[in-house]
């Protein structure tokens, strides 16, 4: 990376994966991917002649999940590209996803070396009220945040946020960790195993923005910087239980569902008990919930997310040129170097 006059100066993002289906329940992401590969290649080809292309490659994460109609078969997918999963001892017993997970890493990284592609783009359905959100491991990479100013600017329609997970490399678990750049795109309230038109056409919009803004940067456009607001995240809250059965005792209380992204203050009302008593939130500080009453969460022990809003300042970026390049070659570090 080198800065010139206050501009950062990236690599040109080459390849591109856009993944769908990497929960097979989850159809915006299943639907869309079937639906790019259908897209005509003269098309892609003539866009391509005006702005600099970058190679798609469209990937349907999970065949067996979507087939069976499914989050996952034995174990989630999301969860399973740890430095550990992907690179320690794996049985032939092993759970289909982890399998399947090695199969991805093969196709689209190796994770954290030269060969991985530039960017993934996950596409995932949340039933949680959060609008369309962005979530990624680094709240310092710029082409990921670049792409989020581009999308709030082109795409007003729908709330958009940013996410943030605090996670080390080699403990970053989720498919869009493999990529050079990457993030989930999330988006809902939509139920799991059903597809609505309006969150479906909101991902497809945010998949299209998001590609004609790579063409773009590859192409030597200078985005100019400015502020983003990310939320990282700070910490999941479980269901009241029995201490006996372990079973929920109490469900989101009805002043709170539907209201991601709005602060929680200490006192608010937080859950409301199966026999009619209001439980607060017992914080130190306000907090920002989201994920909040995700239906894939129950199994998780989460209710809800909580995270901490600040402002990024966000540097003016542009590729470099090749001779930038040449000069700037990155020297990646192996992950048992670490």
């Amino acid at each position: 990376m080198c800065q010139v006059a206050s501009v950062v100066c990236l690599p040109k993002l080459s390849r591109v994966a856009v993944c769908g289906g990497t929960h097979g329940n989850e159809l915006s992401g299943v639907y869309l991917v079937r639906e790019l590969v259908k897209v005509d290649k003269k098309a892609v080809e003539k866009k391509a002649e005006e702005e600099e292309p970058a190679s798609v490659l469209m990937v349907l994460s999970n065949p067996r999940a979507i087939q069976q109609g499914q989050r996952y078969v034995d174990t989630d997918l999301n969860r399973c590209f740890t430095h550990a999963i992907l690179n320690g001892p794996m049985l032939d017993t092993a759970p289909y996803e982890m399998i399947r997970s090695r199969e991805l890493n093969g196709m689209l990284g190796p994770k954290g070396s030269p060969e991985a592609v530039d960017l993934v783009c996950d596409l995932h359905n949340t039933t949680a009220n959060m609008g369309l959100c962005l979530i990624a491991y680094s709240d310092c990479d710029w082409i990921c945040l670049h792409i989020f100013r581009h999308l709030q600017v082109s795409q007003t329609s729908i709330p958009l946020r940013y996410i943030h997970f605090d996670v080390s490399n080699k403990e970053s678990y989720s498919l869009d960790s493999v990529g050079k750049h990457g993030f989930a795109m999330e988006i809902g309230a939509q139920p799991h195993s059903v597809v609505r038109s309006n969150i479906y056409t909101a991902m497809k919009l945010g998949v299209q923005h998001m590609l004609d803004w790579v063409r773009s940067f590859n192409s030597g456009r200078i985005f100019e910087g400015g502020f983003v607001d990310v939320f990282t995240m700070v910490k999941h809250i479980d269901y009241p239980r029995d201490s006996e059965t372990q079973n929920i005792t109490a469900a989101i209380h009805p002043q709170l569902q539907d209201r991601d992204f709005c602060l929680l203050h200490p006192g608010d009302p937080l859950f409301q008990t199966f026999s009619g008593e209001t439980l607060t939130y017992k914080g130190h500080q306000p907090l920002y919930p989201f994920f909040i009453n995700e239906c894939a969460y129950y199994e998780k022990g989460i209710a809800l997310s909580l995270a901490r809003r600040k402002r990024v300042m966000v540097p003016a970026i542009r590729v470099q040129t090749e001779q930038e390049q040449r000069a700037n070659e990155p020297r990646y570090t192996s992950e048992e170097e670490e």
